[in-house]
């Protein structure tokens, strides 16, 4: 049997659209990643999609997937979302979006309406947890 890896593993793309906050952009631990919360930007950074949810959570939805391939996983082995909204009528608008990304089983996810995200133009920010397919 294999000993599990303990050591943390910084998940980086390049370009690094959170290296300029000093975030990472997920944290490899043995054979899960844990991602930080995946907003609507571009490579640089750069707010997508003001003022359209459904272009912000594909954006969001397409960071995550990046994430997740350079940590060796995937949107087909997402495990748990936590997914953050300025506005919790926009639950209904996110379910079929997600269904463009990741298919059955679903996993896990919380849907959770805060007051504020960290750019005032963000209207979702998803976060996630997935398992690495050993190689």
């Amino acid at each position: 049997m294999r000993e599990p890896r303990t050591t943390r593993v910084r998940v980086t793309a390049d370009p690094d659209w959170y290296e300029s906050a000093d975030i990472s952009l997920g944290i490899r631990f043995g054979d899960l990643v844990f991602t930080s919360g995946q907003a609507p930007v571009d490579e640089h950074g750069r707010t997508v999609g003001a003022g359209d949810f459904d272009a912000q959570v594909r954006r969001a939805l397409a960071n995550l997937s990046t994430v997740l391939t350079h940590a060796g996983s995937g949107l087909d082995r997402l495990v748990k979302l936590t997914v953050f909204v300025t506005d919790i009528a926009h639950q209904t608008a996110f379910a079929p979006l997600r269904t463009e990304f990741y298919g059955d089983p679903r996993p896990a996810e919380s849907f959770v309406q805060v007051a504020a995200l960290a750019d005032p133009e963000w209207l979702i920010e998803i976060e996630a947890v997935g398992s690495v397919e050993e190689r």
